[in-house]
Parts: structure tokens; sequence; C-alpha cells
């Protein structure tokens, strides 16, 4: 069986996703599945999700993404392809 192509994606997640504990809750489900990459709030109030992993990896953060942690409430996920850039980690980017 081949092993499965690297890819990354963004993920742009809105509604109560700051300052309810979205990005390390982000942060500790890439780090379980074996997703490289970051995570960081931005100005508007969203989160910024970039990941690299395979498209199975991918596909289990996106659905927990659209789920947040307990006290967030995430009314969309915009996913976007993006380059494939090297990470040894997941981080919370400040």
């Amino acid at each position: 069986m081949a092993k499965e192509e690297l890819q990354a994606r963004r993920y742009l997640v809105r509604g109560t996703v700051q300052g309810v504990g979205f990005r390390n809750f982000a942060r500790l489900a890439a780090t379980e599945l074996g997703v490289m990459g970051y995570v960081r709030n931005e100005d508007d109030g969203r989160v910024l999700v970039y990941a690299v992993g395979t498209e199975s990896q991918l596909n289990a953060l996106a659905g927990r993404l659209h789920q947040g942690p307990r006290w967030a409430a995430v009314r969309d996920v915009e996913e976007q392809s993006a380059a494939v850039q090297q990470y040894s980690s997941f981080r919370i980017a400040h």
C-alpha cells in the first residue's frame, strides 16, 4: 500500500472561538492526530489553523474544528488548500 501524500490546508474558524481555549483545543487535536502546523488568533475574531498531514488526518482534524471545545460556538469553518511547508510539531503561534 502506498504511503499517503502530505497535503496542507488552511482553516478559518468563525464564531465564538477566541478566549474559549480554541487554540489549545486545536493544538491537542492536531498533536493527537499527528498533524503538523500552527494555530493563531486573527485580528478579526477568527482563528486560523494551518495544518499539514495526510488527507485522512486533515479530514479528522476538520471534523474536530467544526465541533470545537466545550465553550466555543463554531459558526463556520472555511477550508482552503495551501502549499505544504515543513513543521516538526503543531504549535500555537502569536
